[in-house]
């Protein structure tokens, strides 16, 4: 099921947004996902590891149906606060999805892939799911703010003791591995975690910056296309006899 967030950890994780940096970090985060997720007009969305619910405010009030899952109550008590009775809210784990087959137009993974103990299982379950489209993002292990982070975790024990950090290459191999060779679309973000304004803001948004290996947050969008292997279907069929005519009867009535 992976690490499960406890009472101080969500009070934490909530407060740390409340910061002027770390609110324009999760702007630009919530950006790319929006891009990538394209979110259309009653559509079936699920949030898996949706935490306190911060990815799926920006959803709000689009004439969506919104689905969260977490396998933390607490974070589940924030989300509810948050978010009210606009998404429905399950406990569960993101290995094993108490949904139905195409039970969603798309699914997104918002850096809680991070927290499972088998990612590869986690985003089969979600291609299973979801239709459409499914959105990774998760924290990029290259990434110079992540670095630091996993550095100071060696000192100061904090929730990235417990997170896996993924590189574009890890997730494609692990995509790969699980569908073939499907779309894969990514973009990353925050590649000036340290830096934050106008000028900032519009350097991050250049589709040309996004395509950097180094951002803080890698979103990955996949379309989940089946995929089956055929191979020709060999039929023995049997000589049919040949018989011999008749030509006792015949014989004797020309006669």
């Amino acid at each position: 099921m992976g690490y499960s967030f406890d009472f101080k950890d969500a009070g934490l994780y909530d407060a740390w947004f409340d910061q002027a940096k770390n609110k324009y970090c999760l702007d630009l985060e919530i950006k790319l996902l929006m891009d990538l997720l394209s979110p259309e007009n009653g559509q079936r969305i699920l949030d898996i590891g949706c935490g306190t619910g911060i990815s799926l405010e920006p959803l709000l009030d689009r004439n969506l149906n919104l689905t969260g899952l977490d396998s933390s109550p607490y974070m589940l008590d924030y989300a509810s606060k948050r978010l009210g009775n606009s998404v429905d809210l399950h406990k569960g784990s993101a290995e094993e999805l108490p949904f139905d087959d195409n039970a969603f137009d798309s699914a997104f993974f918002f850096t809680s892939l991070e927290f499972t103990d088998r990612p590869a299982k986690a985003i089969e379950e979600a291609c299973r799911v979801a239709k459409d489209t499914v959105i990774l993002c998760v924290l990029n292990r290259y990434a110079p703010l992540n670095v630091v982070r996993r550095f100071k975790s060696f000192f100061i024990p904090n929730i990235y003791n417990q997170a896996h950090f993924f590189s574009i290459w890890e997730l494609k191999q692990i995509l790969f591995a699980i569908l073939g060779n499907v779309p894969v679309k990514w973009n990353t973000t925050v590649q000036f975690p340290f830096a934050c304004g106008q000028i900032s803001s519009f350097i991050e948004n250049s589709k040309i910056i996004q395509k950097s290996f180094f951002g803080t947050l890698i979103g990955m969008k996949i379309k989940p296309v089946p995929k089956f292997r055929t191979r020709p279907l060999t039929l023995k069929v049997k000589k049919p006899k040949a018989y011999k005519p008749a030509t006792g009867l015949a014989t004797r009535m020309r006669s």
